[in-house]
């Protein structure tokens, strides 16, 4: 099985890639757009890890720039009924730090915006997800790291501060790294530090 690829960039669409391998060897790997909008123009070097799936026609590459996010692809495609070519549309919207969370509250609305997921899948995907969610902490980047604290307060504060108007991309990183500082807050002292944390850049 093809575990790792590393070679020149020929070419780059929507659904994938074209990379050269220093034998000769070009090789057409399929990934999320996540992953597509990091590469480096064409002609540059690049490397990807990657998943092998055999089927009965055809052997397909998915390639990811991180290890973290193979591991990620490999813990959706292990849930019944949940092929590659969905969890691919998944990696494409969301990354593992905001799959945790929809997993968490069970946010059946959020993830029915992928599309090809409606809201009876994504219901199957999230209750099998939970039991997998370990599996979804990243280990690369203070700002993309499971939070410290107990994940229910996480969760409270992260909705409290939602209600409040403020953007999840914005408030997000804030909220990550004051439970990572202060691991045993409750909800409403986190919400109180991410406003301070606002206010002192907006300032």
């Amino acid at each position: 099985m093809i575990g790792y690829l590393r070679g020149e960039l020929l070419s780059a669409d929507e659904k994938g890639l074209v990379l050269l391998t220093p034998g000769g060897v070009g090789y057409e790997v399929a990934a999320p757009t996540s992953v597509l909008a990091k590469l480096p123009g064409k002609g540059k070097e690049v490397s990807l890890f990657v998943h092998t799936q055999v089927a009965e026609k055809a052997i397909d590459l998915f390639g990811f720039l991180e290890a973290d996010d193979l591991d990620l692809f490999r813990t959706l495609i292990s849930i019944d009924k949940l092929g590659p070519k969905k969890a691919m549309a998944i990696l494409s919207m969301f990354d593992a730090a905001h799959l945790r969370e929809i997993a968490y509250r069970e946010d059946v609305n959020t993830l029915s915006t992928v599309p090809g997921i409606g809201p009876k899948s994504a219901k199957q995907i999230l209750w099998n997800l939970k039991d997998k969610v370990e599996k979804l902490t990243p280990v690369t980047g203070k700002a993309q790291s499971a939070p410290q604290g107990p994940q229910g307060e996480y969760l409270d504060a992260l909705a409290g501060l939602k209600g409040l108007g403020y953007g999840e991309d914005e408030i997000r990183p804030m909220l990550l790294e004051t439970f990572d500082d202060e691991p045993d807050l409750d909800a409403a002292g986190a919400i109180r530090a991410v406003l301070k944390k606002i206010n002192a850049a907006r300032s």
